[in-house]
């Protein structure tokens, strides 16, 4: 019988494919939490790149800023996600809040 490998290396092997680290970002930042969706930047940055000294290094900032500002009551600057996002590899977008969602018919309304 093969012995079962632990949850969190399984992860960051997916979280090597680029695409499955955008979705996973992704899904963190639409359920809201703004904790949850830095956990999750620090565990693809531990996957695609080797974790936070390596993410200090190609973002050229400090890595004690960076564990503050990705911590669970951090609160990073658009700067320091913009060069965090850069150094994995992934960039912000924007999407309007119902894209995916079935367009509803519209009506028209005409005066008379």
């Amino acid at each position: 019988m093969r012995a079962s490998r632990p949850f969190h290396t399984k992860q960051l092997e997916l979280l090597k494919d680029p695409r499955s680290a955008a979705i996973y970002l992704e899904e963190a930042l639409a359920e809201g939490d703004a904790a949850a969706f830095k956990l999750a930047l620090r565990n693809v940055a531990e996957a695609r790149i080797g974790g936070m000294t390596a993410l200090s290094e190609r973002t050229a900032l400090n890595r004690e800023s960076l564990y503050r500002a990705l911590s669970a009551e951090g609160n990073p600057t658009f700067e320091t996600l913009t060069r965090v996002m850069h150094a994995l590899g992934l960039r912000l977008s924007v999407t309007p809040e119902d894209a995916g969602q079935p367009e509803r018919p519209t009506t028209s309304v005409s005066a008379e």
